[in-house]
């Protein structure tokens, strides 16, 4: 028997509306950002990223806004994202992996985003991610 309870719901906020839509994408980017800046801990994937990181900030916001379920700003500005050939030339390997991944998690856990979700997220962009490596280690 189907009931209200087991249909999907069509009112169920997206990612992108749980993180806080385009306002809440921005402050866990650039928390992300910073964090990458002041933390020894992701020096090895600071080291990838250019001097400045206005236009990393910019990028990985409007990628993960279209990502989480929101506007498509990456895709209206640059076209289909091609994640994997734009990093092809950065020597990407588990340690670089895992402290993009490390760095994430501590930026969503500093911005409030919700644990369980947040759980959900990591495993997101676990797969993501390790999807960019290109070297062994």
């Amino acid at each position: 028997m189907n009931t209200d309870r087991d249909a999907p719901r069509d009112d169920a906020p997206t990612p992108y509306e749980f993180v806080g839509g385009e306002p809440g994408v921005r402050a866990l980017v650039d928390r992300f950002y910073d964090l990458m800046d002041l933390e020894p801990a992701y020096a090895g994937i600071r080291a990838l990223h250019p001097t400045t990181l206005d236009d990393s900030r910019d990028k990985l916001h409007w990628f993960l806004c279209g990502w989480l379920g929101g506007p498509p700003l990456y895709v209206q500005r640059f076209g289909h994202p091609r994640l994997r050939a734009r990093h092809l030339p950065y020597a990407i390997g588990i340690a670089e992996r895992d402290q993009w991944l490390a760095c994430m998690r501590q930026a969503m856990r500093e911005q409030g985003v919700d644990e369980a979700f947040a759980g959900r997220l990591a495993a997101s962009f676990f797969n993501t991610a390790d999807w960019m490596r290109n070297k062994g280690g």
